[in-house]
């Protein structure tokens, strides 16, 4: 029986959840949808600009793109353009990887002044995506403030610590190197509540701090504990003994470099300061608040609900038993667990919702339902302009022509370019 399969969201889960189950069941006709008209979510739009190894994911996924049985759907938002239940009439499974958009709130006085960012908006708007090409950050004063101890923080402070020539070869946007490489940094500060074994960066990122050119780590000695606790599970306890090793070897150093990344642990922040921006933080039990001009918060991301499709909780996810949501809908990624993990993270579990699915074919007798066709027809009824493999090939194209010496991409970050390159043959 030919199945028809909708994916919501083209990042690394999705595409994960798509590899996995066309390797066994190649037959299935499978439709990739994505509210942006470029594919692939976090790794586009949410890994680090400098780390373009990472990025090289997307070969396997545009291999997989090539293969006949997987459509791209972009410019079309399942839940409003696009109702779920329009989308359950068409397709035998829908599978739900929607990620997590939306920052979590700091929940403190003064979050909303002017100079505070979330990291969602923060790292979209120096990594292309059209959402948030205008946030235009006040980068003007000597301090940035972090909060958070995991590798969304350490991708930031690095964007910001790295010289013009160490960013060469990234595809940050011109919009926001330029901005950065004119911001007057000194001081960038690391913040988080808890302390140093229990941060959740991994190793090789936070070694990567240790590495830059113009900026040298300062870790207060008495911070650090002299071993891990025992009875850490095993693979868990190499990550830390090496990061608390590497934050030994940096509370070790004297050399003298222009920017200073100081390490706070144990530290919790209270108030946003400012009077009509950011000024400075109040940090609980510090008389004399950090004078910075910009606070950024890495505390975390939120599943948010769009339309008719299921709302998640205050952790981000979505109601689920082992992927399953309802009869026909799953859910895979950071909406089915919350937001934790790395990209290869998602291959496994992906792997394991599509075993699911089939498993589920196998024992359904209904008849299979219309799939893609039906759909379209129904798209070009509502005057939704899909842009489909195609178009992001000829967004791609431009991009890699606009490219500035060293760089890959320049990233289109305007709708209308995106859009109108991408709907135009």
């Amino acid at each position: 029986m030919l199945h028809h399969i909708a994916i919501v969201g083209s990042g690394p889960s999705g595409l994960f959840c798509a590899d996995a189950l066309l390797r066994q069941r190649p037959d299935l006709k499978i439709d990739v949808f994505d509210r942006l008209p470029t594919p692939y979510g976090l790794i586009r739009c949410g890994v680090a600009p400098d780390h373009q190894g990472t990025k090289a994911v997307t070969r396997q996924f545009d291999r997989l793109f090539g293969g006949g049985s997987l459509r791209f759907i972009g410019n079309v938002t399942v839940g409003t353009d696009l109702p779920l239940a329009r989308v359950a009439e068409h397709y035998d499974a829908i599978v739900l990887a929607l990620g997590a958009h939306a920052d979590r709130p700091l929940g403190i006085p003064g979050e909303n002044l002017p100079g505070r960012y979330g990291s969602m908006a923060f790292v979209g708007w120096y990594n292309g995506h059209p959402d948030f090409h205008a946030l235009d950050p006040l980068l003007d004063r000597s301090g940035v403030a972090v909060i958070g101890m995991g590798n969304v923080a350490v991708d930031i402070v690095r964007v910001l610590g790295k010289t013009p020539a160490e960013m060469a070869t990234s595809d940050i946007c011109s919009h926001a190197a330029a901005k950065i490489s004119g911001a007057p940094l000194t001081d960038l500060y690391m913040i988080g509540r808890r302390g140093p074994v229990e941060a959740s960066f991994t190793s090789a990122e936070l070694a990567e701090l240790g590495r830059l050119d113009r900026v040298r780590p300062v870790v207060n000695r008495t911070d650090l504990p002299d071993a891990i606790p025992s009875g850490l599970d095993p693979a868990d306890a190499r990550v830390k003994e090496k990061n608390l090793q590497i934050l030994h070897e940096f509370a070790s150093r004297s050399d003298d470099k222009p920017v200073r990344l100081h390490f706070l642990f144990h530290t919790v922040p209270e108030a946003v300061l400012g009077n009509g921006r950011v000024e400075g933080l109040k940090l609980k039990g510090q008389d004399a608040p950090l004078t910075v001009g910009t606070v950024i918060s890495a505390i975390g991301y939120r599943t948010a609900t769009i339309g008719d499709l299921p709302p998640a909780d205050e952790r981000g996810v979505i109601a689920n038993t082992d992927g399953l949501v309802a009869p026909g809908l799953y859910v895979v990624g950071w909406a089915k667990r919350g937001p934790s993990g790395t990209i290869p993270t998602n291959r496994t579990e992906a792997k394991s919702v599509a075993d699911r699915i089939l498993a589920d074919f196998a024992d359904d007798t209904a008849p299979a339902k219309s799939g893609n066709a039906a759909l379209d027809a129904w798209l070009r009824q509502q005057g939704l302009v899909a842009i489909d493999w195609a178009g992001w090939k000829r967004i791609e194209a431009a991009e890699i022509a606009a490219a500035r010496q060293g760089s890959p991409r320049e990233k289109l970050i305007l709708w209308e370019d995106l859009r109108r390159i991408g709907a135009t043959p």
